[in-house]
């Protein structure tokens, strides 16, 4: 009986390692932008035309037909990278959105301070 239960417990454990951790469903709401860039310069780089050093049109939706990583940037400054079925077939579902205030519903979780959000749709706000 001994051996059961700690072979039970065993498996228990391996199983909650490979569930995400954390992970809680929420909706954020926030305006698209290419992290990459918004990083560079957050003070020019929420929009889709960035300068890069020098003003570039269409930056972020460019960047995100290339596939880089896409953010939700919120009112109060927080980024949450898109992730999931969002971020599939290199950004398809979000290039419509880059620069449009949209909000996702999904699984956030942090990992190495960097939120993240795993969704497969999203709301259109704005434009």
């Amino acid at each position: 009986m001994r051996k059961m239960f700690a072979g039970l417990m065993v498996v228990a454990f391996f199983a909650a390692l490979g569930a995400p951790a954390f992970a809680k469903t929420e909706t954020v709401k926030g305006r698209i932008v290419d992290v990459s860039c918004y990083m560079k310069d957050k003070a020019n780089n929420a929009g889709k035309d960035h300068k890069m050093p020098a003003d570039t049109a269409d930056c972020a939706a460019a960047c995100a037909k290339k596939g880089a990583p896409m953010a939700l940037l919120t009112d109060d400054g927080k980024v949450y990278q898109l992730t999931g079925g969002l971020a599939a077939d290199k950004n398809a579902k979000i290039i419509p959105h880059v620069a449009h205030v949209v909000e996702v519903t999904g699984e956030v979780t942090e990992k190495d301070g960097k939120m993240m959000i795993s969704a497969d749709a999203l709301k259109m706000i704005s434009r």
